[in-house]
């Protein structure tokens, strides 16, 4: 292969620098006249330097440039802004913008930065106005009329409660064996030790048919039911008496039951409790308790007493 023409068949393959060479000049090289110095080469060159933007076009020592487009954005080496030619017209002068030297200015930073303090200083202070507002929004109940108590305050439930039980009542009347109607054969004694009503007195006899206690009731405060309590002593058996309230029997039997198991005949051992669930009437009620037919009535009675509604303490 020898420099100028390597015997190949398409353009492409010819050496563009073979009129360098000794040997390319003798294979008929020449010097670029329209190519690449081989005929019919579609390329054309010219010297470097030959061409400068916003000049007069030059013209190249062999051959005459075809007008090229330029790449996008960048400037076209054919086109010179009429400013730039002799007699060409006058344009206002370009401030540079951002410049950093003393003919020009920067952005007014210290500007924005006063701005931006101001909003921040807007929002500070909104935050605390709101805040103001709401704590005063709060303290003005203080300065209106006080309301009512509320319902939790109007009644608050009673220690003895259960169902049926009036939650506001008070405490409801006790009574000792001395203020009891007797009836029969009963008599009040004060021989046995233990008995809680005033003086240590009881009532006795009560083990006779007919014997009775009555108890008027006064101040009952509604209609509903009510538990009856009854202090007493009994030993060995146990022991049911007749209650009756407001002319009616109430239940079965009262049952008087020896729940302290004494067993020993010792009536002082014996103090026990009882009760019923009767329904009462508002206002007066009586309640008695007696020893009728089939009763047993081996007992010494002490106090009775109400509380609203069914309990068992």
């Amino acid at each position: 292969m020898t420099p100028g023409n390597n015997g190949a068949s398409t353009p492409e393959d010819d050496d563009p620098f073979g009129y360098l060479y000794a040997d390319g000049q003798a294979n008929g090289a020449q010097p670029p006249s329209g190519g690449y110095g081989y005929p019919n080469s579609v390329n054309r060159v010219r010297a470097v330097g030959t061409r400068q933007y916003g000049q007069q076009a030059q013209t190249a020592p062999y051959a005459q440039a075809p007008q090229q487009q330029g790449a996008y954005g960048q400037p076209n080496a054919h086109y010179a802004a009429p400013e730039t030619l002799p007699g060409g017209a006058q344009t206002a002068q370009q401030v540079p913008v951002g410049g950093g030297g003393r003919g020009g200015r920067g952005p007014n930073t210290k500007g924005l930065l006063i701005g931006a303090i101001a909003v921040v200083a807007a929002v500070v202070i909104g935050i605390g106005v709101a805040m103001v507002g709401g704590d005063k929004d709060k303290d003005e109940p203080d300065n209106q009329a006080n309301p009512g108590p509320t319902q939790s305050q109007a009644s608050k439930p009673s220690p003895s409660s259960s169902k049926g039980g009036d939650e506001n009542q008070v405490d409801l009347p006790t009574i000792d064996a001395k203020a009891l109607r007797l009836g029969g054969g009963a008599a009040l004694a004060e021989d046995v030790k233990g008995a809680q009503s005033d003086g240590g007195i009881y009532v006795g006899n009560l083990n006779q048919v007919g014997s009775s206690v009555t108890w008027t009731v006064n101040g009952v405060p509604k209609d509903g039911p009510y538990t009856v309590f009854a202090r007493y002593s009994t030993v060995d058996e146990d022991q049911k008496m007749t209650l009756t309230v407001n002319g009616k029997p109430f239940g079965s039997k009262l049952n008087m039951g020896n729940f302290t198991h004494t067993s020993d005949g010792d009536f002082s051992k014996g103090w026990t409790k009882t009760y019923a669930w009767p329904t009462l009437n508002k206002g007066t009620n009586t309640i008695t308790v007696s020893c009728g037919d089939g009763d047993k009535c081996n007992v010494l009675l002490d106090q009775l007493w109400l509380k609203a509604g069914q309990v068992k303490e």
